[in-house]
């Protein structure tokens, strides 16, 4: 595996990945994980004079990526490029059902806008609601392994869209960036795929277990549906955090997502959320 390099069309990659979705191969991109695909897609569909919609607050690398393809952003989705659709958001938790996405989709095709769908957390949440297979001129879906099989250490995002926006995405993206150990385990992974079933409806549990724990403490956070809960805290975030990781507890600061008095924490196991419930008693004022 070590003494060649892989396969940069990745063809039994894109294989596996294309059978797990109803996909043709032609249809599937991947990545070195789901950033290098959105800096990727920017680059192919993104140039000087373009706008692209992003509605705050959700996942800083879009405007990232959009600016440096020379791009503007935007909150207004009329008339732009592309639109961004982060699914369910990060970091609100939440989730646009299927028709409301399709019907978003035909609007901003109708305008002459790409509607680029992020759905990296859809499979620790319901990926009934996911337009991964839907193939359509004005859509690109991306997805991140390393989220539903929490192995963000293998960097390994993957996307479709209409052979001919693959294409685009292709000729831009570096050679080589899926290394072959993160290409042996998507491989494997995607075997197992249906095991991912068990990890939502324990995702579920421990989400609805740590929501009333939440609301004991009377704090108020935005309907979850995936793996984090977005918490509204009565003091600069800032100060809570600091508090929690002297007590060994690390949460998401998201002053960067422009919620200076808003954490993000993870839905883990009952254990671990019991040490946070007790943590946030003692360090809340």
């Amino acid at each position: 595996m070590l003494k060649d390099y892989p396969d940069d069309r990745y063809e039994t990659l894109k294989e596996v990945i294309g059978r797990t979705f109803g996909r043709d191969a032609a249809e599937v991109t991947v990545g070195n994980g789901s950033v290098e695909l959105i800096r990727a897609f920017c680059s192919a569909m993104l140039g000087d004079g373009d706008t692209a919609c992003i509605k705050p607050p959700t996942f800083a690398e879009y405007e990232m990526a959009v600016r440096l393809a020379g791009a503007r952003c935007t909150v207004d989705d009329s008339g732009t490029a592309v639109l961004f659709l982060c699914n369910p958001n990060n970091p609100t938790g939440r989730l646009y059902p299927r028709p409301e996405v399709l019907s978003l989709l035909e609007r901003a095709a109708g305008q002459g806008t790409c509607l680029f769908l992020d759905e990296a957390f859809i499979e620790l949440s319901d990926p009934r609601q996911s337009l991964a297979d839907v193939s359509h001129e004005n859509l690109f879906v991306l997805r991140s392994l390393t989220k539903s099989f929490s192995v963000p250490g293998i960097r390994f995002g993957y996307g479709f869209g209409t052979p001919e926006l693959i294409e685009k995405i292709e000729t831009v993206r570096l050679p080589w960036t899926v290394n072959a150990f993160a290409e042996s385990f998507a491989i494997e992974a995607f075997r197992h795929y249906d095991k991912l079933e068990e990890s939502r409806e324990s995702i579920a549990r421990e989400r609805s277990w740590l929501s009333d724990r939440l609301e004991t403490l009377g704090l108020t956070y935005e309907p979850p549906s995936a793996n984090y809960i977005l918490i509204e805290v009565p003091m600069e975030s800032e100060v809570l955090v600091g508090r929690l990781l002297s007590r060994g507890i690390l949460v998401r600061d998201c002053r960067s997502f422009g919620l200076p008095r808003h954490i993000r924490v993870a839905v883990r196991t009952r254990e671990e959320n019991r040490q946070l419930i007790e943590a946030l008693e003692a360090c809340l004022p």
